[in-house]
């Protein structure tokens, strides 16, 4: 019936795979969204709030509720900008910091399993055509 529903289909496949991330981020008493705005706060150290927001195409306040989340776990927390008084630079805690690896090794474990479920050239088409998509229609 929606089979060329752009919307039926991406959000069919969205709770699909949010299911396998919450799953896999679950040990770490996180969600999945929390999941990966922790991974990039680790590999960003410093991230303005709102450059969580553009990263993920959500609105500010949701990345908001997501970083509560984290500082309410302790797993990030918050300094003024020095550019701008609005603003806040977001940085891993230490307990944070000790999430690292593990999360980031549960998660290649996941994106493993999907690429092995879905095939190697369908999963990268697959994630350069979505990408893709995204962009033209921002």
């Amino acid at each position: 019936m929606f089979d060329h529903c752009l919307y039926f289909n991406t959000t069919a496949l969205a709770r699909i795979v949010e299911r396998e991330w919450n799953a896999a981020y679950r040990p770490f008493d996180l969600t999945a969204p929390q999941g990966f705005v922790l991974r990039t706060v680790l590999r960003r150290p410093g991230l303005l709030s709102s450059e969580v927001a553009d990263v993920f195409g959500i609105a500010r306040p949701t990345a908001t509720r997501l970083l509560d989340a984290l500082l309410s776990k302790q797993l990030i927390e918050r300094r003024p900008s020095a550019d701008d008084g609005r603003e806040w630079n977001i940085f891993p805690t230490a307990a944070g910091l000790a999430l690292d690896v593990p999360i980031n090794a549960v998660s290649a474990e996941v994106a493993q399993r999907l690429r092995a479920q879905v095939g190697d050239d369908r999963f990268d088409g697959s994630i350069a055509a979505l990408r893709g998509i995204r962009e033209s229609i921002r």
